[in-house]
């Protein structure tokens, strides 16, 4: 059996006195996809964010490679091995792309990743590494949030909106290199509005509406209407 790299369990989150997330409980396992899939304000990003400990008012256990993370500081859990790839990039508009790709790599976790494998994996970015990262166009953006992600040598790496914004031709090509950049074991939570990608992409997924789990298991196990009908609570 498949070693559990993180286990959550009975997680609520809240912004403020708004309750998001509704005793969630699911685990991962090394190495796999998880697709996330719900429709806007269904809590998906709130799911990560508490994963990542963006997220400080929760209740709940969350574990990661058998050890409990739910009370660390977001700097204190991307040292462990979680990297989080947010939804609109979040870049730093005064620094180069090679700048904002170092940052990734400040917690010296090591592993197969540095700037020479991320240029492999992203040649245009090579090219464009001295010019500021939000002068690039969105596509290149994402490439660099993604590098600057996996520059950290994550165990698990959670991806917010890959595609958000992104014309289809860019969004094929990134999805093209997603085995790449979750090989070597590398676990993974995909976003993503588009159900049908997303879908093709994992192994397991979770559908989730008004910060509950509706559905959960193998996308083969489920009809496209049974989908459906979770996602808009049908």
């Amino acid at each position: 059996m498949s070693e559990i790299i993180l286990n959550v369990e009975k997680l609520e989150a809240w912004y403020g006195d708004a309750k998001v997330l509704h005793g969630l409980s699911f685990a991962l396992k090394k190495g796999e996809v998880l697709a996330l899939i719900g429709s806007n304000g269904a809590g998906k990003s709130t799911l990560l964010k508490s994963i990542v400990g963006l997220l400080p008012k929760k209740t709940g256990t969350i574990t990661f490679n058998g050890a409990r993370t739910d009370h660390l500081a977001a700097n204190d859990i991307v040292a462990k091995g979680v990297a989080l790839v947010p939804e609109g990039r979040r870049l730093f508009p005064s620094l180069s792309v090679e700048e904002n790709l170092i940052l990734g790599g400040q917690v010296k976790r090591k592993g197969p990743w540095n700037l020479a494998e991320i240029y492999n994996l992203f040649p245009i970015l090579g090219e464009k590494r001295g010019v500021p990262a939000t002068s690039l166009s969105g596509g290149q953006q994402q490439m660099v949030a993604i590098g600057r992600g996996l520059m950290s040598n994550p165990d698990l790496i959670l991806l917010d909106e890959l595609s958000l914004g992104l014309a289809p031709i860019v969004i094929k090509d990134i999805y093209a290199l997603l085995p790449k950049i979750v090989g070597n074991g590398v676990s993974a939570i995909l976003v993503e509005q588009d159900v049908n990608r997303a879908l093709a992409s994992a192994q397991h997924f979770l559908c989730m509406q008004e910060g509950r789990i509706s559905l959960a298991g193998a996308p083969k196990a489920y009809s496209k209407d049974q989908i459906s009908a979770a996602y808009f609570g049908m």
